[in-house]
């Protein structure tokens, strides 16, 4: 069989399920995880920084501030109760690193100040709904992703389609 060949079969034989997303883009539907939101956290651009602000905003004012630090209590105290603790920690550090350090991503540094600050808050929000994962609620976890997946639809799809 020539290399050709063989470079398509090994190919086909990796193909997941994809779903697309509100702008059309595809990606693994299983794919919801840590490593992804920090993926698309580094590729974020200024506008991208600014959709997930106005998500902040929009779901802050909706379900109201107290809904969101209800759910971030929830998540924090099931982090701590698993012993999932220093998995946090290091998420935290690591999202601080692109957001808010000396050496932040120029996305990011564009949109400093309150924009960038509710930005911030909802990528937080959201890390730590995947690292709570199932020891909370579906609904806490979904408080807690909401604002972000106006930014990055992938993390509540089934509220982000487009009506037909």
């Amino acid at each position: 069989m020539p290399a050709a060949d063989r470079w398509i079969q090994a190919e086909s034989d990796t193909l997941v399920a994809v779903s697309v997303d509100a702008e059309g883009y595809g990606f693994p539907e299983h794919q919801r995880t840590l490593a992804r939101l920090m993926d698309d956290i580094r590729i974020l651009s200024p506008a991208g920084v600014e959709r997930a602000a106005q998500g902040w905003d929009r779901h802050a004012r909706l379900q109201g501030l107290h809904a969101i630090h209800d759910a971030e209590k929830a998540a924090l105290h099931a982090i701590e109760q698993a012993d999932r603790g220093a998995a946090w920690d290091e998420v935290r550090r690591n999202l601080f690193g692109l957001t808010e350090s000396g050496g932040a991503l120029v996305s990011w540094k564009a949109e400093h100040g309150d924009v960038g600050h509710k930005a911030e808050d909802a990528a937080f929000m959201a890390a730590l709904g995947l690292v709570a994962g199932n020891l909370i609620s579906h609904d806490q976890a979904k408080t807690l992703l909401r604002p972000l997946s106006e930014a990055l639809p992938w993390l509540l799809p089934e509220e982000n389609q487009p009506v037909a």
